[in-house]
């Protein structure tokens, strides 16, 4: 529940991509400050790429398990994918989970 408060909180006060391709655009500028995937992505492919780009870029990476519950987070009905640009309020909680993340 956590990633899924991070990100409400990042849409609220600063800036997120929703979307494969916005979150694949994000990672190759390096703009992305955190970059959240849904598991039950169907299928995988869409998104096989993104831990990938994540790595390569130095980004921290974490998982959900509902592409909806992830969408609710920000503001859709469902998203793949995720990249916060502008943490806002979340700034505390992006740093400790691309802390933990290394």
């Amino acid at each position: 529940m956590e990633i899924y408060n991070i990100i409400e909180k990042a849409r609220k006060s600063g800036k997120i991509k929703k979307g494969t391709n916005e979150v694949t655009k994000a990672i190759e500028r390096q703009e992305a400050k955190l970059v959240v995937v849904a598991k039950d992505i169907n299928p995988q492919e869409v998104v096989q790429h993104i831990p990938i780009l994540c790595k390569e870029k130095k980004i921290p990476l974490a998982y959900v398990d509902s592409k909806e519950k992830l969408g609710r987070a920000a503001g859709v009905s469902s998203a793949a994918s995720i990249a916060v640009i502008i943490e806002g309020d979340a700034k505390a909680d992006v740093e400790r989970i691309a802390k933990e993340s290394k």
